[in-house]
């Protein structure tokens, strides 16, 4: 039996089924011919229109289209899920926090920030997670690597983009040390260069 089934019907299902954001380019794809990008946008429209009122909406991230449960559900649904969203030690925590702030950023400028040396456990968490990346090298002595964070880091916080971040004077204390004062005082690293 074989039955015809409508775009709407189709993108719908695509984007229900897969855990990963849908990009336009792979949603219009899906007919033959591909659809136009209006045809998509009032297709996608329609969906968030019809989904807005139930546990999960169609949202649009840097990566794509996906359906997301909605916040007022999520602490209900989080108990079944079986696989733990990892905690993150502070370190970990201020290095992001330092990265999608001043990128891109060295390793070196994440350590004059925080004022402790950065752990390579520390960047793999965050490269394996796939919010961070290396983008290039800094044109200077060594070459270091340049690191910003990815499409992936924007879809998971829910950005579209970096501007959408929240202002750092809204997060305090909670990640990151003041970014205005430098990671050591001047007079505390002149003394340390006099005693040598």
């Amino acid at each position: 039996m074989n039955q015809s089934v409508s775009i709407e019907a189709l993108i719908e299902a695509a984007l229900l089924t897969q855990s990963e954001a849908l990009s336009e380019k792979i949603l219009s794809a899906l007919t033959d011919p591909p659809l136009s990008s209006d045809e998509l946008t009032s297709i996608l429209e329609a969906l968030q229109i019809r989904w807005q009122e139930r546990a999960l909406n169609l949202v649009h991230s840097a990566e794509g289209w996906r359906f997301q449960v909605t916040h007022a559900a999520y602490p209900r649904l989080v108990s079944l899920d079986v696989q733990r969203t990892p905690r993150y030690s502070r370190a970990v925590l201020e290095t992001l926090a330092i990265i999608a702030y001043q990128q891109p950023v060295t390793r070196s400028d994440i350590e004059a920030i925080r004022g402790v040396a950065v752990s390579s456990n520390v960047l793999q968490t965050l490269q394996d997670r796939g919010w961070i990346e290396i983008i290039g090298q800094r044109d200077s002595l060594g070459r270091p690597n340049l690191w910003a964070t990815t499409a992936s880091f924007l879809s998971d916080l829910q950005l579209e983009d970096l501007s959408q971040l929240p202002p750092l004077t809204e997060l305090g204390e909670l990640v990151l040390p003041d970014l205005n004062e430098p990671a050591v005082d001047q007079s505390t690293a002149e003394e340390l260069s006099e005693d040598r």
